[in-house]
């Protein structure tokens, strides 16, 4: 398993690259934004783990250009931050976890660890022309593409698979937390407000063009699509 490691300090380098590397993992590392970015183009990875506060290019930037041509590597976060409001940056950039400084080196081995677990689960289940369609709506899981009325979508990581998740349960209700866990895993907890501020985003931009409700709450319970 390969993991690019970007930080900025050189000292939590040395500590997260020594603690990687006793678990078995092939690391790579950089110090730059710029540096990063380059590298993310040339080759791949099974996990990558980026400090926000970066020379060159900060954490936020250097996500959200990478998601445009890679929408599955597992990312996680580092930042000194630990407001909500950075958080939520950082997963609508693409993240798929965030650590908070300082943190346990034995919880960042096992952030990582189930990211690549999940990512792998991921890929074994999902066929090369996986195709779902809810009415009018079609997302091709295979191209990451979603189309209501035959006019293309943009949705960012999460919105999608928040989407692809509702599609999967054709109409039943899926939980705020049962979301919160498939999606984000363990970073967030389930009495966070995240999810209905990404239910909402992905509403602006399915329903809302279109004059439709189809995405529903249940109060109380959660999430469903209205499907005839």
């Amino acid at each position: 398993m390969r993991v690019l490691l970007i930080e900025d300090d050189p000292t939590l380098s040395k500590n997260i690259n020594e603690a990687l590397l006793a678990e078995s993992y092939t690391t790579e590392y950089v110090y730059d934004g710029l540096l990063a970015e380059r590298m993310l183009k040339k080759k791949k990875f099974d996990c990558i783990v980026m400090d926000i506060n970066l020379p060159g290019k900060n954490g936020f930037d250097l996500c959200k250009d990478f998601r445009l041509h890679n929408t599955s590597t597992p990312v996680i976060m580092l930042t000194a931050f630990g407001e909500l409001e950075d958080k939520v940056q950082g997963f609508d950039c693409g993240a798929d976890d965030y650590l908070t400084k300082p943190f346990y080196m034995r919880e960042l081995i096992l952030r990582v660890n189930s990211l690549i677990k999940r990512h792998k689960q991921n890929n074994s289940t999902t066929t090369e022309d996986h195709i779902m369609v809810a009415e009018d709506i079609t997302l091709n899981d295979a191209q990451k593409k979603v189309c209501r009325q035959n006019i293309e979508i943009n949705l960012t990581p999460r919105e999608y698979q928040i989407l692809r998740r509702l599609m999967e349960k054709n109409g039943e209700i899926v939980s705020k937390a049962d979301l919160i866990k498939e999606i984000w895993g363990t970073s967030f907890g389930a009495n966070t407000n995240t999810i209905e501020v990404y239910v909402n985003f992905l509403r602006n931009k399915l329903d809302k063009p279109f004059h439709k409700t189809t995405i529903k709450t249940k109060v109380g319970y959660g999430y469903y699509l209205d499907i005839k």
